[in-house]
């Protein structure tokens, strides 16, 4: 039960980020800023859920589509250095990433009142039971946003502009579409669902955070997702169940027996996830396809 609890509870959280970077990649913008829009997305949303004088049916709605919308103010940033100043994207998402943890920190404290980068918040509006398993609100919201992702993507005019852009944007230029507008809804999407992704790693596990550790790589990890996923959304569900089966067992190795048999210390399955994804993307790295003008910015004067 404690496996599948928290599985699902992983699952949801990269399939929703990995998700995020999908649009953003599949639209040309490399968005390796994924940790830090969580970062901000989960400090917004709990922030909603300590200080909205709302009941639960309206707090919990309300404070997912805070956490969402502050990802995308976020990602702006991205989306404005990457697309107008034509800036180097990892670079500007690594940094994105540091100046988000550093943010929540600051603003934590503030709240906080010490100097604590920690918040205490409730998370039982956020929780619900089936069968005596405790699951969460975002794993229908999860899968709602799945199949809407896929509608977008492949049967709607706007998913096969996005793609093009991230395939042939001179090409899509050249029929009248607007690459710059484009770029900029991937990356405002990519950073809806990193903010939502943010929230649904933070809230439902604990009920208090310390934002010094930011989302504790959860959003490299989802670019490992999205990757091993091939940058198609059924796929990257798969990819995500897989690589939380690994996170999961940090959290179950006390009380599962045959894990506690190993003995082996609590770091090594944190360890895990990561080092699955090494491997996974090393013996996979040939097979895999990106969009081919992901990370080139795109110069209107060029044909």
């Amino acid at each position: 039960m404690l496996l599948a609890k928290y599985t699902l509870l992983y699952s949801v959280v990269l399939m929703l980020v990995a998700l995020g970077g999908m649009f953003s990649e599949r639209s040309g913008i490399i968005n390796i800023a994924l940790e830090g829009i969580m970062v901000i997305g989960s400090l917004a949303g709990v922030l909603a859920d300590m200080f909205l004088p709302l009941a639960a049916g309206l707090k919990v709605p309300l404070s997912i589509l805070i956490a969402g919308v502050a990802g995308m103010i976020y990602a702006l940033l991205l989306a404005y250095a990457s697309i107008n100043l034509r800036a180097d994207q990892t670079i500007g998402g690594t940094a994105l990433n540091i100046l988000a943890t550093a943010l929540a920190m600051v603003i934590a404290k503030r709240v906080n009142g010490t100097q604590a980068p920690k918040l205490n918040y409730s998370n039982r509006d956020f929780l619900f039971s089936i069968g005596g398993l405790d699951l969460s609100v975002f794993i229908p919201i999860g899968i709602v946003l799945l199949l809407i992702a896929y509608f977008v993507l492949y049967r709607t005019k706007l998913g096969l502009r996005l793609r093009s852009c991230g395939e042939h944007p001179q090409a899509a230029d050249s029929v009248g579409i607007n690459v710059y507008k484009m770029r900029y809804i991937g990356v405002l999407v990519s950073g809806f669902l990193g903010g939502i992704g943010g929230m649904a790693y933070v809230v439902p596990a604990v009920q208090v955070w310390d934002f010094e550790q930011g989302v504790t790589g959860m959003g490299f990890l989802a670019l490992a997702v999205m990757i091993f996923g091939q940058w198609k959304p059924f796929r990257i569900a798969l990819a995500a169940v897989f690589f939380s089966l690994f996170r999961a067992m940090a959290n179950i190795a006390d009380s599962f027996p045959v894990l506690q048999d190993l003995k082996w210390p609590k770091e090594i399955y944190n360890m895990m996830p990561f080092i699955a994804s090494m491997v996974v993307l090393a013996l996979t790295s040939k097979k895999s396809r990106a969009p081919k003008a992901e990370g080139i910015p795109y110069d209107k004067g060029m044909r």
